[in-house]
């Protein structure tokens, strides 16, 4: 289904028709007692209030918060802010929706970085990595979750694509680490290559994405370290013969990843591969989600705001020609 219709675009007196995800519904009622309802309805371009006043007992119990609905409504204005008039509405099943209209977009094609990726991966050599990148590549669920899902809430990558971006990102940067490293210095470059692209593989089961980005039960319960360790060990049991010492280098690869335990590692890298793992990937988290708070804040001020989580303030620069 193609949305056509943003909140960005409703102007009061328009008739809308289209698809909306849900985030804050409630009941309210008037003062003869009879129910209406209240929701927040978002896209990718803002949120508008809506209102129900005919509301039916089925209408209310057929979605929740984070579903997808379709409505039919009078757009006009309630002091002062646009406000919808509904007439009709009804859950849109999900996968009859775009995600990437809902929620922030990665700004290159997520295809087209999964079909980098996936030529990267090509050039394995050892035939257990190579027929295990083939085993989750040719999972075609897999594949479609991991080139929609988000690789964190807030801190970086959050947004749909921001998996595969961060992933390639990795992989593409520790690819000549690892030629620089394995002369007689004992990194091994393929394993180095499947870890990289692994090492987040459990995001796509640890996040969900709709109305916004949260953890899923999963996610909060487990974390996608252990959620990836159990896909990675999945995959590995459809393997003839896989070696027990290949299947645990890479399960360290997957805990060890963030480095410190206060950092949320399940254990700390203790191999080559995984030292260079934690820093490159904590390079990418790095960078992405200080451009992107630079984006957002940027005032056209030389300064950012504060950096809550990372305790400092970010330097622009200033444009040629300006003050000193």
């Amino acid at each position: 289904m193609t949305k056509t219709t943003f909140v960005e675009n409703i102007q009061p007196g328009e008739k809308v028709q289209a698809v909306f995800a849900v985030t804050d519904k409630s009941v309210s009622h008037r003062k003869d007692g009879a129910p209406f309802l209240n929701l927040t309805l978002v896209d990718r371009t803002g949120s508008v209030r809506a209102i129900m006043w005919d509301l039916l007992p089925d209408t209310l119990g057929s979605f929740d918060n984070g579903d997808y609905v379709a409505v039919m409504a009078q757009a006009g204005t309630y002091r002062d802010q646009l406000q919808l008039t509904i007439k009709a509405l009804a859950r849109t099943p999900d996968d009859e929706v775009d995600p990437s209209d809902f929620l922030p977009t990665c700004p290159t094609d997520p295809q087209k970085l999964f079909a980098k990726l996936k030529e990267l991966t090509e050039s394995i050599q050892d035939p257990f990595l190579n027929n295990l990148m083939n085993a989750f590549w040719e999972d075609e669920a897999f594949v479609k979750a991991f080139t929609a899902a988000p690789a964190g809430k807030k801190m970086h990558h959050a947004y749909i694509g921001g998996l595969a971006e961060h992933t390639l990102s990795v992989a593409l940067l520790v690819d000549p680490l690892a030629g620089h490293y394995v002369k007689n210095k004992g990194v091994n470059r393929d394993l180095l290559l499947v870890g990289a692209v692994l090492h987040d593989v459990g995001k796509v089961q640890e996040f969900q994405w709709k109305a916004a980005i949260d953890y899923s039960d999963a996610g909060r319960l487990m974390g996608h370290a252990v959620l990836g360790v159990r896909m990675l060990d999945e995959k590995i049991a459809g393997i003839p013969d896989f070696p027990n010492e290949t299947a645990m280098l890479l399960r360290h690869m997957i805990v060890s990843h963030h480095g410190e335990r206060e950092f949320g590692a399940i254990e700390t890298p203790k191999t080559l591969e995984a030292i260079i793992l934690n820093n490159i990937d904590d390079l990418d988290a790095k960078v992405n989600g200080v451009r992107t708070f630079m984006d957002q804040e940027d005032n056209g001020e030389v300064w950012t705001g504060y950096h809550r989580l990372m305790e400092r303030y970010f330097y622009r620069g200033r444009k040629a020609g300006g003050d000193e």
